[in-house]
């Protein structure tokens, strides 16, 4: 089984980019693959945008076409059928961020039950929902309440219970319409709320066969195996299943900065090697608790995904088993999603989406995290070379 699935294979990974947008794809890349060049972009990108140039078309013909599916969930039926032909699914993520306001938490709220019933009626093509917690909430409360550091106001009060409210709109429309949804995982000074709240959800939402709330464990963290490890344990011994996304993690630099800052023991790995570890063995704990526990793999590391295939090999799982997805970014390691998929495995896209303005905080931490991640972006353009190359030889 292991030797289906071969990660070099470009052929396989850009079967769905046709030669045009395989060299725009390849452009971007080589672009992005200059770090003081991402730099410059990023910051009269940012200045373009707060003085109204007209850069908008610009921007979604380059790298929001890349990363993003479209600015509404119309706008996404495109990419939605391209990586449904090639049995991927599509995770539709609605990626505004910044927003800090009841009015605006209310408005994201209803944006995400509309991609939930969206999905469910496109169960063939969309396998999971998902969102961010301060994407309905805000961040400054929820770290008072975990800091608990004094008492909250009232107007508090009504803020947390029209969260908590939002939240279980959300879980409860997910759970009447059978669709699986992930809660993203945030920073650790709020994630001890988020982890409770969502394993509280679980415990409601996921007594049938099929688990319908997700949690998101970063295994960056120092803490993150031995609570995914606990909520396992739990939910055996109270009657419910486990939802599991495994990521390694998105907010490095800013958590190590603000532990030093208020001198707290840093809550990340001491090395890359420790994390690889950790989140490898998650990927294990939990396959081999596939009785109990679904989980998403959600990484572009390739021995990571290598992992997972060995172990459902073990586990003497079927490579279609539900219980177990793959998952990555769109825009990113095609040659890891579309391999997996052509092998058999499950595999999905996470596909954001929402007004280019609006979703430019994800794209700049996209582009952050390619620059900090070794390799990531001269891989990505190395394999998309490879392609060109190939195609060149082959006249395709």
């Amino acid at each position: 089984m292991i030797s289906q699935v071969d990660f070099s294979n470009t052929k396989v990974a850009f079967e769905s980019q046709n030669s045009s947008i395989l060299w725009k794809n390849y452009n971007i890349f080589r672009l992005m693959n200059q770090n003081w060049l991402v730099n410059i972009g990023t910051f009269f990108i940012k200045i373009s945008l707060k003085f109204g140039l007209p850069v908008k078309k610009i921007i979604k013909d380059t790298v929001f076409g890349l990363f993003c599916g479209g600015e509404s969930i119309t706008e996404c039926e495109n990419t939605i059928q391209i990586l449904h032909k090639f049995n991927v699914g599509t995770i539709l993520d609605y990626s505004v961020e910044g927003e800090d306001d009841e009015q605006s938490f209310e408005f994201t709220k209803e944006e995400i039950i509309k991609s939930i019933l969206y999905a469910k009626d496109h169960k063939d093509k969309i396998p999971f929902s998902v969102f961010k917690i301060t994407g309905i909430g805000s961040r400054d409360l929820l770290t008072k309440i975990q800091e608990n550091n004094m008492p909250l106001a009232d107007d508090e009060k009504k803020k947390f219970e029209a969260f908590k409210n939002r939240l279980n709109t959300l879980a409860q429309t997910a759970f009447d319409h059978n669709m699986r949804l992930f809660i993203d995982a945030e920073e650790t000074w709020i994630q001890n709320v988020i982890d409770d709240l969502v394993l509280d959800l679980m415990r409601k939402h996921n007594k049938g066969s099929v688990p319908i709330i997700f949690n998101t464990y970063q295994l960056y963290r120092t803490q993150a195996y031995g609570i995914l490890k606990n909520h396992i344990e739990t939910g055996k011994s109270e009657g419910f299943k486990i939802g599991a996304k495994l990521v390694r993690g998105a907010y490095m630099e800013k958590e190590r900065n603000r532990a030093q800052k208020y001198s707290y023991a840093d809550p990340i790995n001491a090395s890359k090697e420790l994390t690889d570890r950790e989140f490898n063995n998650a990927s294990i704990l939990c396959i081999e608790n596939a009785d109990w526990v679904s989980v998403c793999i959600g990484t572009h590391n390739e021995e990571s995904n290598k992992v997972g295939v060995e172990y459902i090999e073990k586990k003497g799982l079927d490579v279609g088993d539900q219980r177990v997805y793959f998952a990555q970014l769109l825009g990113m390691s095609d040659n890891i999603t579309f391999n997996l998929a052509k092998a058999g495995f499950n595999t999905a896209k996470y596909v954001p989406f929402g007004p280019v303005e609006s979703v430019m905080p994800y794209l700049f931490r996209r582009a952050e995290e390619n620059s900090s991640i070794a390799g990531q972006t001269s891989r990505e353009y190395k394999l998309f070379k490879k392609e060109i190359d190939r195609r060149k030889r082959e006249r395709v």
